[in-house]
């Protein structure tokens, strides 16, 4: 048996290439590992298409709240260092080890992703020693830090709780109420809260490219309308990419894409957002992981209609509406939960979609009605 491994000359080999044969084997891995990988694996195609509309630029600091294996920082990196002036020595220093950061829950993912921005060449910075990226649950604290551009896929779930295990081995679980007064809403539900530590730790002027679950569209209660409106008005919330099932590992998740700007308030008091352009990626589109996976050719039109370089040229077509803040403040709760093209599979059975995507969306719909009686017993065991 040849050794293909011990037959190369590792040393001679530039970091880049290594960084993408080892970034290409922990794809692999969660290819084939399903536990776990969905935690905080994005389909490179979409996490592609998010750098590309967002335009990271040499010298702004690009940062990921919940980086898993730290697939939006590398393609980030490989779109910055590809810009005009990116052969300047200096600038190439600041790109390598001032320009990236982030911060994961799990220990092991952290030392993943830390290894596979070093063999990218990528390492110390922003004062958090040789590594950039922090072992920390995000949402704990407000790190102080402020970044230009902000893109993540925060892990899905709603809920924020642990299982501790007593010493008489009995297990409980400890809720997650994050009281931080850069908050404007306390709640348990992780989405709505990292969507506020995104919107604290942002710059004023940056941008970012959030992928959420449809939960945060339209979650009833105050806190999920607060935060909305909050968006709306406070923050340039300009465009809405929906997603179709299929594309995650997570069987069945329903998730979007938000893009948004920080802007400073407006001294007549208006909204800072004047329409949200809505993208539906979803309807009638249908992938999965292996027999039809999403590609980045999938995503070529979405990016064309964003116009990234003016948006001020964007021009309505079937999938791609525009729909004034106005309207927007005026909707029940402020539901962000549009759909206007018609769902073909209402009508013909024929165009159903695949069995295992209706056993993926079954499972999903299981998912979450475990998930409300499981709130409503944690509820209902609290001390009064």
């Amino acid at each position: 048996m040849v050794s293909l491994i011990d037959a190369e000359t590792w040393i001679g080999i530039g970091v880049d290439v290594k960084g993408a044969i080892y970034e290409g084997l922990l794809e692999r891995n969660a290819a084939e590992v399903k536990s776990g990988a969905g935690q905080y694996f994005t389909p490179r195609p979409l996490i592609q298409a998010m750098v590309t509309v967002v335009d990271p630029r040499i010298g702004e600091t690009v940062h990921d709240p919940a980086c898993g294996t730290g697939g939006f920082l590398l393609s980030a990196y490989d779109y910055m260092k590809r810009q005009p002036g990116a052969q300047d020595r200096a600038l190439q220093r600041k790109l390598r080890e001032k320009s990236f950061s982030g911060a994961d829950i799990v220990d092991e993912v952290v030392r993943l992703c830390a290894m596979t921005l070093y063999l990218h060449g990528i390492a110390g910075g922003s004062g958090y020693g040789e590594s950039p990226i922090r072992s920390t649950d995000a949402l704990a604290t407000d790190p102080g830090e402020r970044y230009q551009v902000l893109l993540t896929n925060p892990p899905f779930g709603k809920k924020s709780s642990d299982k501790v295990i007593g010493e008489d081995g009995e297990v409980d679980t400890e809720r997650e109420d994050y009281e931080r007064e850069d908050f404007k809403f306390t709640t348990g539900n992780k989405q709505l809260n990292f969507m506020q530590h995104i919107m604290t730790v942002m710059d004023s002027g940056g941008r970012a490219g959030v992928v959420l679950p449809d939960n945060v569209l339209f979650e009833a209660g105050s806190a999920g309308e607060v935060i909305r409106r909050r968006l709306l008005e406070q923050f340039d919330f300009h465009t809405l990419l929906r997603l179709p099932t299929g594309i995650f590992y997570k069987p069945g998740v329903k998730a979007n894409v938000l893009f948004f700007d920080k802007r400073a308030p407006r001294a007549d008091g208006k909204p800072n957002s004047k329409a949200l352009w809505i993208y539906d990626f979803s309807t009638n589109l249908h992938f999965t992981l292996k027999k039809n996976p999403l590609a980045a050719t999938d995503l070529e039109d979405f990016v064309a209609c964003y116009a990234a370089s003016d948006r001020s040229q964007r021009q309505e077509i079937e999938r791609f509406k525009r729909f004034a803040v106005a309207d927007l403040l005026k909707r029940d709760k402020r539901n962000f939960d549009i759909v206007w093209l018609k769902d073909d599979s209402l009508d013909d059975v024929d165009s159903l979609p695949a069995p295992d995507v209706i056993a993926a969306e079954i499972v999903e719909n299981l998912q979450a009605a475990l998930e409300a009686f499981q709130a409503v017993a944690e509820e209902l065991a609290l001390p009064r």
